[in-house]
Parts: C-alpha cells; structure tokens; sequence
C-alpha cells in the first residue's frame, strides 16, 4: 500500500501542473473522484506489451493518477502520454521482459479520475497494439469498468 500511495503522489507530481485548468472551475458543481480500470483479454496468449488510447467523450474528467496492473509483470506504472493529457485523452504503454506473463482477461491498469459537474461521462477505449513475447501482434479485446470494484 505504500508503495501505491507513494507512486501516486509521484504521478500526480508529474500530472497535475501539465493539466492545469486554463478556466476557472464553476465552484458550485460537484466534484468527485473514481477509479477507470483497463482490461486487457488476450485470450490463451502471454500478454507481454500493448498501447491504448483513452477519451473523453462526454463529462468533465481530468486524470490525475495512473496505476499498474494487478499481475507483477505489469505492476509498475505504465508509461503515458504528457502532452496528451491537456486534450481530454491519455495514450498508455508498457511491456514486459518477465517470464511469468499474464493470458486472458487482466486489470493492466486504473486511471483515477476527477470528475466535475453531473454528467456521467462516457469514453471511447481504442486498443492500439497487444504483442506476445516474441513482439508478435496478438488479437485482444479492450475493455473498462467505472467504479470501486477490481
């Protein structure tokens, strides 16, 4: 747990003055804080790197933390995109050298978000590339889950 809370006072050291509001914050909407997580489903094949994109579609949602996944090959912050961030969308990367992989459907990563105001938002999940261990492409399925549950 330390190890979390210390990664995500790093990550949201790096975030937060690159995705500074440029207009001041209507202080009577609602804000509130939740977690996204990111599946990844590579069925029978060892998952080793992949690279997603995440938008906004609907709400106002600012990230401000990025964690790792659940399996230990990918337990470590992903790397993502700064410059994408200011555009209400986030592009996210990482691989693996482990030799324990992990195969099928697993959490590879949870954005925590701020969310203003009382649209619920919506957003549109775009699965670039998942390879094996050998850096062949391998068909996957994206997928997220709002809320508290993993």
């Amino acid at each position: 747990m330390k190890k979390t809370a210390l990664l995500m006072v790093c990550v949201l050291a790096a975030v937060l003055p690159q995705t500074a509001r440029t207009e001041p914050a209507d202080m009577n909407e609602p804000v509130r804080f939740a977690p996204l997580h990111i599946y990844i489903d590579s069925g029978q094949a060892p998952l080793a790197a992949y690279q997603f994109e995440l938008k906004t579609l609907a709400g106002q949602v600012r990230i401000v933390g990025v964690e790792g996944s659940e399996h230990a090959a990918f337990q470590h912050a992903p790397y993502y995109d700064t410059a994408a961030l200011m555009n209400d969308r986030i592009i996210i990367a990482a691989y693996s050298t482990d030799a324990e992989l992990p195969a099928g459907a697993t959490r590879i990563a949870t954005l925590h978000l701020q969310i203003t105001g009382d649209i619920e938002p919506d957003y549109e999940l775009i699965l670039t590339v998942a390879a094996d261990a050998d850096g062949r492409r391998t068909h996957a399925t994206i997928t997220y889950q709002k809320g508290e549950t993993e």
